[in-house]
């Protein structure tokens, strides 16, 4: 029986192999995109889960007060996670991470490492950080050791023996090569090739409370309530800190660490965002349901052509539920091969895919059966689901009516298909006003004017080489002799760059010193200037006065309104205490963005530290950059040899901020585009359906005088309504999702109304075009031959 039914519905698929080619292409292209869909969000939402203690770790952060604001942070002081780990019981271990830049050299072969992560030996016990060579009791037992990934071991050393070789820190530092890590997964917060002992820089960082810019976790013992051990953290505070440094006080939270990426709003090492996850299931689901809507439509439509043939099964003998069962298997047959396509499909995109989210999110999928054994499971649901009302349509035929050609789709069916039409295209009308609006915030925040010069602005950095700091002067004169470089000056931070905070009292108008948190650039004099902000208040450094470089301060208007001065004049003068140095305010800059358009502006200290600059900006003439660029390497050799030439563009450092938003646009460009090429497939099945069932009348009309105009319109009409019906639902829909989507941006474009009307625009010129090709078609058919068929 079964091998009957399997017969039958290949051949009969087969038969109308148009419309089945339309239903394969349909769902794999659907199920295609849902299973990488499926592949990003469980990557992201797996985010460090792969560590076994992973239930039992959390992150310390803090909230910092100080009498002007109250400062949310990822980070922690050095002494917080020890402290905790004495303190209380129910804590098994602590461990802290501090991020860091550093120069490596294996004789004469350097590298900049950007993530190295200093480390206590703890962490190898708390997280799966596996050593493929030595043990977790046996490395960091000295503060000059190095353990090195399995792909930084390669790096340097090849194919010899890492262990007990000796690299060079920072030309200064000999480390010994205690153990080898495995690589870090993807989807790991703290993707490193280098781990350094915290005994390395923790020196003296024992009592330093206000000292912040560590990452500490905790790992609790089996069966503590974290929450209860939060609500002790307040006792401890108030027990370790010294008085003398309780000028700001702190509120200790913890945040499991499966919540850290994914969840938090405090930022770490990597952030996600959850609502893009939440963006892209609905997506995913979206395009699902419309390739199953595609096959509905189809199979529905069809009914009545085979209606004579479900006729005269039923006057052989079949009963209801043998023809239900013959249906529902060829559904399912559909659903099994578009599933092997759509697997087929996956990878061979997959590497496109990766490249698109700018990770490694797809696995090989023929090498996990659970993934594959549930993915089918998904197949047959669907199947079954999408097969169900055709089959109990189709097996409900009186054969009496149908053998006497009486047969005709009911109101119902008809009511049916016209109603999924609505939903197929209010889908897709959201993903296109969707696709706009994310496009126009993004342009947006790439075009909205910063307040500060980044066109042909060069970066070189070295990252606070003293060797480079010592000589500042000597480095920026022969940079500045290059052909094609206007200006040079340093600074250790910029637009688009990691910002310092640091501990800051300013006195208020009651002649009081008051304290707060401000972000700070260490600069050299001339960097403002060349960076092009303006002053809102008294003046820029001058190397006029010899104070400026040990007793001046510049702030930003944002500052000086935390400090309670909303007229920057006033500020101008006051004194000022941070980090040893003391002195007067200067001067206040106009506020300018330097961080990304996420975020406000926040409050911006500057002062002259030539020693602790980080990079050189240089500003470039106008003519070819990249040979101006190969200029400035070559008398970067000749200046440091020690160091690798390290250089993006002001602009393009920048834009880096925006990555996760260009990345989200372009994905979401694609999904949108893929949920309308499925739903036009779906109106052109029911396009060439429709027309088929109209000859006779086509043929009638054409007869009686109508135009091939007046024909496609008649055709089109009824697929327009339905597309305007789908606008009506979809706009409001759109806007309140897109504007919640929008509410994670400090400064949003405006959804403006003419995005939803070119969204139904391009929505039924897409309508037309489907159908246009099917109605033009039928138009020019000759009457005579349309009503001798019929």
């Amino acid at each position: 029986m079964f091998r009957n039914y399997l017969k039958t519905a290949l051949r009969n698929l087969w038969r109308h192999r148009g419309f089945t080619a339309i239903n394969i292409v349909g769902l794999s292209v659907g199920m295609t995109a849902c299973l990488l869909i499926f592949l990003y969000v469980s990557f992201e939402c797996n985010y460090d889960r792969f560590h076994d203690k992973a239930d039992r770790i959390y992150r310390i952060t803090t909230d910092i007060k100080t009498a002007s604001e109250i400062i949310p942070t990822s980070s922690t002081s050095f002494p917080m996670a020890l402290s905790i780990k004495r303190d209380f019981p129910e804590v098994e271990l602590s461990t802290s991470f501090y991020k860091a830049q550093m120069l490596i050299r294996n004789g004469e072969r350097k590298f900049q490492e950007k993530d190295v992560l200093l480390a206590d030996s703890t962490c190898f016990t708390m997280f799966n950080m596996p050593l493929s060579r030595g043990t977790a009791a046996e490395v960091f037992k000295t503060p000059y050791e190095i353990v090195l990934s399995e792909r930084a071991a390669e790096k340097y050393f090849g194919n010899e023996d890492p262990i007990n070789r000796v690299l060079t820190l920072d030309d200064s530092t000999a480390l010994k090569v205690t153990g080898v890590m495995k690589n870090m997964p993807e989807n790991s917060q703290f993707k490193t090739d280098v781990l350094l002992p915290m005994s390395l820089m923790s020196r003296g960082l024992e009592t330093a409370w206000g000292n912040f810019g560590w990452q500490a976790y905790i790992l609790l013992k089996p069966g503590a309530d974290y929450k209860k051990l939060e609500a002790k953290l307040p006792g401890m505070l108030e027990d370790r800190v010294p008085k003398d440094q309780r000028v700001m006080s702190y509120t200790l939270h913890l945040e499991p660490l499966k919540d850290v990426y994914l969840v938090s709003d405090r930022g770490g090492y990597e952030s996600g965002n959850i609502t893009n996850v939440y963006i892209f299931s609905v997506v995913g689901i979206f395009i699902l349901v419309i390739a199953c809507i595609n096959f509905v439509n189809l199979t529905t439509a069809r009914a009545s052509e085979r209606a004579k043939e479900v006729g005269v099964r039923k006057v052989i003998g079949a009963t209801r539920r043998e023809l239900a069962t013959q249906f529902l298997g060829e559904s399912i047959v559909i659903c099994v091969i578009s599933f092997f396509l759509a697997l087929m499909l996956a990878a061979l995109v997959s590497p496109l895919f990766n490249a698109l989210c700018g990770k490694q999110v797809s696995v090989n999928l023929f090498s996990h059966g659970r993934l594959l054994l549930m993915l089918l499971a998904i197949a047959l649901l669907i199947g079954v689901l999408a097969g169900v009302y055709p089959a109990l349509v189709l097996s409900q035929f009186k054969p009496i009516s149908v053998l006497k050609g009486r047969f005709v789709s009911t109101r119902s069916g008809l009511g049916l298909r016209k109603t999924l039409v609505v939903v197929q295209f209010t889908v897709s009308i959201i993903l296109i006003a969707g696709t706009i609006i994310v496009y126009k915030q993004l342009y947006f925040m790439r075009h909205q004017e910063m307040g500060f010069a980044n066109g042909q602005q060069l970066i070189v950095s070295y990252y606070e080489d003293q060797q480079v700091n010592k000589q500042l002067p000597r480095f920026k004169h022969e940079l500045a002799q290059i052909p094609g470089v206007e200006a040079v000056s340093a600074s250790m931070a910029g637009p688009g760059t990691p910002q310092w905070g640091a501990f800051t009292e300013i006195e208020n108008r009651n002649g009081e010193l008051q304290s707060a948190n401000l972000d700070l650039y260490n600069v050299d004099f001339g960097f403002l200037e060349q960076l092009g902000v303006k002053m809102r208040a008294g003046r820029m450094f001058d190397v006029k006065y010899s104070t400026d470089s040990t007793e001046a301060l510049v702030i930003n208007e944002t500052a000086a309104r935390v400090l309670g001065y909303p007229n920057p004049e006033e500020v101008v003068g006051k004194k000022f205490s941070q980090w040893g140095r003391n002195g007067r305010v200067i001067g206040v800059v106009k506020d300018f963005n330097y961080r990304s358009l996420r975020d406000t502006v926040k409050a911006l200290s500057i002062r002259v530290a030539p020693e602790n600059c980080a990079f050189f900006l240089l500003k470039l003439k106008a003519g070819d950059p990249q040979k101006m660029v190969a200029a400035v390497e070559r008398k970067w050799q000749e200046l440091a040899p020690h160091r690798p030439f390290d250089y993006t563009f002001l602009d393009e450092n920048f834009d880096k901020q925006y990555t996760a938003e260009t990345r989200f646009s372009r994905l979401f460009f694609y999904f949108a585009g893929l949920a309308i090429v499925i739903s036009c497939l779906g109106l052109l099945g029911l396009a060439a359906y429709s027309t088929v069932q109209r000859t006779r009348e086509i043929g009638i009309r054409k007869v009686l005088g109508a135009s091939m105009g007046n024909i496609t319109a008649l055709l089109s009409k009824e697929f327009v309504v339905l597309v305007l019906i789908a606008l009506c639902i979809a706009s409001p829909v759109a806007w309140y999702a897109m504007d919640r989507w929008a509410d994670g941006f400090a400064y949003r474009a405006p959804i403006s109304w003419w995005v939803f009307a070119v969204a139904g625009v391009l929505a039924i010129a897409i309508a037309l075009l489907t159908v246009s090709f099917h109605a033009i078609k039928a138009a020019i058919v000759n009457p005579v031959k349309s009503l001798r068929s019929e």
